[in-house]
């Protein structure tokens, strides 16, 4: 399980990923949840509820230093491979855990982009270095490698060569379930006091999300006598949790506290009611593998005002507005005019949603077909 509170982004994906399975793919794969005995409870029954999802706990998928060693050393992770047993599981889905280079099951190696190359100075040199072993191990042992954007694909394939023959490209969709929205979305936005016309940042506060260049945009139109506001919801970095304080302390030096609100982290329903109401979505980001957000905001309908990076382009195409990532003024341009622009209204899921997300659970299908008959067991 990816937690929630480590990564978001990460858990919607999973959760999006089960419901797509069974309504597009019914029968073809069952979803077997691993969790630690110190991951969250209520976010794996949330993922136990959908439909065809089976769940378990176990100490064997606790991180810890020894968890991480002992695949390497030994070349599998025996306690981890014992649970497997004991589920009849036919293939291993890997997202930041390696599970060692003699493993006898059919593995596919989640890699959700190469940040730690492109922006190396966001990371520890512990962080960093671990990221590209464990990258690296999954590699030489012959893992399909799936990534979820062309872009990645690319990097990928420039950075680690000897993947080649070997990796899928599948694009995550997004259809939230029906019950995270039946929540009135303009009682949402009246319960955190939200005026009609707002842009909606729900990043995690990671450093390359970049929020300063929000904080610059919002400045430069407050010295030209326009306000713009900016709702931001998401849970700080647990590797840098000052940096939330950090820029919510400039929000407070720049004047900018009815400009710039925070709301830390809340449901998802109420992220997908503040997002159909919202002027548009707000995505900085200095560099994605595929933005959960810009995906959830497609769905909709919702107008966009993206970086520039590659992804969002190969993502968004002609539907968004876009700005350098160290262009403040670029940004605080493209927030006047949509603002300017917007009309307050609640959107709801677009028609082409269902093909999407068909196509999204076809082609995870497919990658774990693959990575079985890589391995000679292709049912």
């Amino acid at each position: 399980m990816i937690s929630r509170q480590s990564w978001a982004g990460g858990y919607n994906y999973q959760r999006n990923l089960f419901a797509a399975l069974c309504q597009h793919c019914a029968g073809e794969i069952t979803p077997v949840v691993f969790a630690g005995e110190r991951d969250d409870v209520s976010d794996l029954e949330a993922l136990g509820r959908i439909p065809g999802v089976e769940t378990l706990r176990s100490s064997a998928f606790d991180r810890g230093a020894l968890r991480s060693i002992a695949p390497i050393c030994f070349g599998q992770d025996f306690a981890a491979a014992s649970e497997f047993r004991r589920k009849q599981i036919d293939a291993v889905f890997e997202s930041a855990r390696f599970f060692g280079w003699s493993s006898c099951y059919p593995s596919i190696a989640w890699i959700p982009d190469m940040q730690h190359l492109e922006l190396p100075h966001l990371f520890s040199r512990r962080a960093r270095s671990r990221r590209e072993v464990g990258f690296r191990l999954q590699i030489m042992s012959g893992r399909t490698i799936m990534l979820s954007s062309e872009s990645a694909e690319r990097d990928c394939l420039k950075s680690y060569p000897n993947a080649k023959g070997r990796t899928a490209v599948v694009k995550f969709a997004s259809e939230p379930a029906p019950e995270l929205l039946r929540v009135d979305p303009i009682e949402v936005a009246r319960k955190y006091n939200l005026p009609p016309n707002y842009f909606y940042l729900p990043n995690q506060f990671w450093r390359h999300k970049n929020h300063q260049v929000v904080i610059d945009a919002l400045a430069l139109l407050l010295n030209r006598g326009k306000r713009v506001v900016v709702v931001a919801s998401g849970a700080p970095d647990p590797n840098e949790p000052q940096l939330v304080d950090k820029i919510m302390q400039q929000v407070v030096d720049r004047g900018l506290e009815q400009e710039f609100r925070y709301l830390g982290m809340i449901p998802l329903a109420e992220v997908y009611a503040l997002l159909r109401v919202s002027a548009a979505l707000l995505n900085p980001s200095r560099f994605e593998g595929w933005s959960t957000t810009v995906e959830e905001a497609k769905s909709f309908g919702v107008p966009m005002v993206l970086s520039s990076i590659d992804v969002h382009r190969e993502q968004a195409g002609g539907k968004a507005e876009y700005f350098d990532v160290d262009d403040p003024s670029s940004l605080a341009d493209h927030l006047l005019k949509v603002s300017q622009n917007s009309e307050p209204t609640i959107r709801n899921l677009l028609p082409d949603v269902h093909a999407r997300v068909a196509s999204f659970a076809s082609d995870f299908v497919a990658t774990v077909q693959c990575a079985r008959q890589r391995c000679g067991r292709a049912t």
